[in-house]
């Protein structure tokens, strides 16, 4: 007993230090932070944003006009390089939760896109780099060697890996700088409307540049506006809230796995006091403390049995016993996969509208005036515009206004379901619009021809679905990020805003597969889009992304918010 009593002192001892000690750190960083750091990160993100949407942009273009790849591989090509882009944040995001915090993170990543977009840069001014060049359709074009196709890929991956690892973690790092749900969403706000301003920017100047005065000049100025973001990140230092990682939480995540299934035949229920909180006692759950009721296998996890017991009588983590709240925090991942899977129907749509826009572009009539032709590329400025002009007029006309009329906020699910049905009707537009366009070409007998003849009938008419898609964008994705970073695990944080990235990721590697497939086994995608039938693939988005809306109102209805807590588990382990 005596031998127990100084355990527990010791044990209390060392708590009230590590308390003490936290306490002073927490002190310390409270004096940082807030809107003071606003100015930093929203140039820094405008910067590299600038760089990335550079030569990101106008890819597809580059890769017909400059290595001469066919059109319906280069948006392969295109749609496979985006992907990756999307993917790379979640590695970004776990480096960032587990090890090492948001700031070094983005600044060494920074880095990395700084050297890819350098590395592009000498591509285009070395022509031993790339083939000779070719004009647009003609079929005897010199293919780039081996040799010009891993130097490309190399610095398209250097370029993607750096944006990938900075583009949601500083996102992450801009909330971590303030304290109430409401400043945090303000700065979600301002941070899409930078990302989007910075794009309209690279679509553009930028893309202007290249087409008309030089590639290597064009993406120079990526360069440059890559190292100055980089920059204005690193002198903001001293003004940062860091938040400090406390490990890997996907080893807790195992850990309840792996409890659960070694603690399954215990079918014993009791009250609070059979569940673990781990050293500070805290009950983060129910009125009692104990676990929440859905998904019960899992409080198995959290409930101190015999085995568990220590020598000298205490408790502690390890793979037979997780504390209550880690148990939750699993439980939270669980219930937000089935809503966060239906936003990868939204990444195949944006990967398949944009590159098939861009190829829809390139055969129409592209003039504003006599002298002036637009890039194909630029016309997804369009889309940017209207996303940034949404999201402003959301969060500061249709919200308020939708609380006056309602007396209730819309929630972020409402906001998600509202860019689906949008979606879905900006599909229906580009549809309808390319049967028209096909109609002028069978008009004016311009199928079964090559060399890249414009079609007689405005480009302006794209302008129009890439309005209404962006539209949507500011409903859904806003409000995805505000989900998820409510709704995940404090040490999920940099992981939750992520997320949304991967989804595009996957959407995106859906949307080549998809198109791959649908190039090998109908006539609809020819290199010639004149005699294929690109209608009938919007079309088909229209089909898939009505069962998909369907599915998100399922998921949405079974979804429970965090806030609205679930009764406690008072015979879960029995069931």
């Amino acid at each position: 007993m005596e031998m127990q009593q100084v355990h527990e002192g010791k044990g209390k001892l060392s708590v009230e230090t590590t308390q003490r000690e936290e306490g002073q750190q927490v002190s310390k960083e409270s004096k940082r932070g807030g809107w003071i750091t606003f100015p930093f990160i929203t140039g820094s993100v405008m910067g590299l944003s600038i760089a990335t949407g550079g030569w990101a942009a106008n890819l597809i273009v580059f890769l017909i006009t400059e290595f001469n790849v066919k059109s319906i591989a280069a948006t392969k090509i295109y749609n496979v390089v985006l992907a990756c882009s999307s993917l790379f944040p979640i590695a970004g995001a776990i480096i960032a939760d587990s090890f090492f915090g948001s700031f070094p993170v983005v600044a060494t990543f920074a880095f990395v896109s700084l050297l890819g977009t350098i590395m592009l840069t000498l591509t285009v001014t070395i022509n031993s780099l790339r083939p000779a060049e070719c004009a647009i359709g003609s079929y005897a074009c010199e293919a780039p060697s081996n040799l010009q196709y891993a130097i490309l890929y190399m610095n398209l991956t250097l370029a993607s890996l750096g944006f990938g690892g900075t583009r949601f973690t500083i996102a992450t790092m801009g909330a971590e700088q303030f304290d109430k749900p409401k400043e945090q969403a303000a700065f979600f706000s301002w941070y899409y409307f930078t990302l989007y301003i910075a794009n309209v920017i690279s679509f553009t100047a930028i893309i202007y540049v290249q087409d008309n005065v030089g590639w290597g000049l064009g993406f120079g100025i990526c360069a440059v506006a890559n190292a100055v973001g980089l920059v204005v990140l690193v002198l903001g230092k001293r003004f940062y809230r860091q938040v400090k990682p406390k490990g890997s939480p996907f080893i807790s995540i195992a850990r309840v796995m792996v409890a659960a299934i070694r603690k399954r035949k215990v079918s014993r229920a009791s009250g609070s006091l059979d569940y673990y909180f781990g050293a500070t006692g805290n009950m983060l759950t129910m009125e009692d403390g104990s676990p929440t009721k859905s998904l019960r296998f899992l409080n198995r996890a959290a409930l101190k049995t015999e085995g568990d017991r220590q020598i000298d009588g205490s408790y502690a983590r390890s793979w037979r016993l997780c504390t209550v709240e880690e148990v939750e925090d699993f439980k939270k991942l669980i219930r937000i996969v089935p809503v966060w899977s239906t936003g990868i129907y939204l990444g195949t749509t944006l990967g398949i509208f944009t590159s098939l826009t861009i190829l829809q572009a390139l055969t129409m009539d592209r003039h504003l005036g006599p002298h002036f032709k637009i890039p194909a590329s630029s016309f997804v400025v369009f889309n940017l515009l209207a996303t940034t002009i949404s999201i402003l007029t959301i969060d500061n006309f249709f919200l308020p206004t939708w609380k006056n009329l309602t007396r209730r906020s819309l929630t972020p699910l409402q906001r998600i379901g509202i860019g689906h049905v949008i979606n879905i009707l900006a599909m229906v537009a580009s549809a309808l619009i390319e049967t028209r366009r096909l109609h002028v070409v069978r008009a004016h007998r311009l199928t079964g021809q090559s060399g890249g003849l414009v079609v007689h009938m405005s480009a302006l008419w794209l302008v129009l679905p890439l309005v209404v898609i962006g539209i949507g964008e500011g409903f859904h994705f806003p409000g995805t990020v505000a989900l998820y970073y409510q709704e995940f695990p404090k040490s999920l944080k940099s992981t939750s805003t992520a997320m949304v990235s991967v989804l595009i990721g996957i959407g995106l590697y859906l949307s080549t597969a998809i198109t791959d497939l649908t190039d090998k086994t109908t006539g609809w995608l020819p290199d010639n889009i004149n005699d294929g039938r690109v209608d009938n693939v919007f079309w088909m988005m229209v089909v898939i992304g009505t069962i998909n809306f369907g599915y998100f109102l399922c998921c949405a209805k079974m979804f429970k918010y965090d806030q609205h807590v679930e009764d406690h588990d008072d015979n879960g382990l029995a069931h």
